[in-house]
């Protein structure tokens, strides 16, 4: 595959050409209720060129046929040829590599037979379902996905990289007459299927937090205090902020360029918000991203200061900037664009005790059952969550929704946590592509003057 990649590039006629051929294998095992909805495996094989004509533009081809690669890229050529483009279309500089990157499973899935990996869900399953007889219906499922990526481009670059993914989701509904309350948790990264294996108390946890909740009172909307756990934290960095970072976003959008101006003051000295494609293990996490870029820490937000974005090589050129390894793709059917690896809020110095000991009437918001933004104003509903009352966590309550300015919110964050935590419950991200594996992660941290909708 090496030389036919090899000479397909050097008979390009474009100004620039990569390729892209990847190698899948994966497994889903699905329950609903008692019902197992679904239990099998797919093979899946293709491959996307890409060519550029600096004066035209980008014409993209995809393939499962691998046979006669030269003619994909003649196919990708012309259509580039007859693109338009306002300005010429230029690529940042990158280093040119040759890599090869492998992955040490602790229990590799691929040799586990689907029996095996069904009867571990339905044990969860059964798990859900026995705790309680409020507990109604359920939703546990796993997947495993194992993908070879080749890439390769006209300037040098070749890369094969094996990228493994491994996930339990467990999902619990209590119902108490008209009253129904949902619970969930999961657990995936680029691991082996150890990772997800011995998961029995996660299960209990969840099918008990929904029964919980059925005794919960709804919150008092009005304007709080508000801590948030690492999850619901990482969950507002991703959403709130990291899409405003991403810089196709930024540079097509004129009101968003004049909000997100290198230097502007977004928060005090102890916030700091960052996306690292290189943390080994998360689901973000590529040694290169599939421009063959060298992925790696950027600083968003550094003291307060709006220091950075995230960047394919097209923005960076168009904006000045260097790359910074964000150019990633779902899969082999789609072209990279700027996307989220692994973002975060950098750990602080405040104990959780501190956090909440000097609020006299505030609340814990917990875990995230999903939100929106627009621009600058946001919107979250968290899982669970708590009232603070003199300084010490009270009863649960439910149904709480924070919505907000996100740079007011972000100057209002008053305190960061020293328990930083990489969330590694599952997470995808719906950009343009469908879901792409991220990570996010974060310490506890407090906001003042939260508005709260119940």
């Amino acid at each position: 595959m090496y030389q036919k990649i090899r000479d397909a590039i050097k008979r390009s006629r474009a100004d620039y050409t990569e390729i892209r051929v990847e190698d899948r294998e994966a497994t889903s095992i699905r329950f609903r209720g008692r019902d197992l909805e679904e239990a099998g495996a797919v093979v899946d094989a293709g491959g996307i060129v890409r060519c550029l004509v600096r004066s035209g533009g980008w014409g993209v081809v995809t393939f499962n046929d691998r046979d006669d690669l030269g003619a994909k890229v003649q196919q990708a050529y012309e259509c580039a040829r007859l693109a338009q483009t306002e300005e010429p279309i230029e690529l940042a500089a990158i280093p040119i590599v040759e890599d090869h990157i492998s992955v040490s499973l602790e229990r590799d899935f691929r040799g586990v037979s689907l029996a095996e990996k069904k009867a571990m869900v339905e044990g969860y399953n059964d798990l859900l379902l026995g705790h309680d007889e409020r507990i109604v219906d359920t939703a546990t499922a796993y997947q495993d996905e194992f993908r070879h990526v080749t890439f390769a481009s006209s300037e040098g670059t070749f890369v094969e990289e094996e990228r493994p993914h491994v996930g339990v989701r467990l999902v619990a509904r209590a119902r108490e007459g008209d009253n129904v309350q949902t619970a969930m948790e999961g657990r995936a990264g680029q691991k082996g299927l150890a990772f997800v294996q011995g998961l029995d108390d996660l299960a209990r946890q969840t099918a008990q937090r929904a029964v919980e909740l059925l005794a919960a009172e709804t919150v008092v909307g009005g304007r709080y205090p508000v801590v948030l756990n690492q999850r619901l934290a990482g969950v507002f960095a991703h959403e709130a902020f990291g899409h405003l970072s991403e810089s196709d976003f930024v540079y097509e959008n004129p009101q968003a360029q004049e909000m997100m101006v290198l230097g502007r003051r977004f928060g005090r000295d102890h916030l700091t918000i960052f996306d690292d494609g290189s943390t080994p293990g998360l689901l973000g996490t590529h040694r290169y991203d599939d421009e063959g870029t060298p992925t790696g820490r950027s600083d968003l937000i550094r003291d307060g200061i709006l220091v950075g974005r995230l960047h394919s090589r097209e923005t960076a050129a168009k904006m000045g900037e260097k790359p910074t390894g964000n150019a990633r793709a779902t899969g082999y059917r789609y072209p990279p664009i700027v996307r989220m690896t692994n973002t975060a809020i950098e750990t602080g110095q405040t104990p959780f005790e501190e956090l909440v000991g000097d609020i006299k009437l505030g609340i814990y918001a917990c875990d995230a059952f999903g939100g929106q933004t627009m621009l600058e104003n946001f919107s979250f509903s968290s899982a669970y969550a708590y009232m603070i009352r003199d300084g010490q966590i009270a009863e649960m309550v439910k149904d709480v929704i924070l919505a907000g300015n996100l740079f007011t919110t972000l100057g209002n964050i008053d305190a960061v946590g020293d328990d930083f935590v990489w969330i590694e419950s599952g997470g995808r991200c719906g950009k343009g592509q469908g879901g792409l594996p991220v990570t996010f992660g974060a310490p506890s941290i407090r906001i003042q003057d939260v508005v709260i909708g119940g």
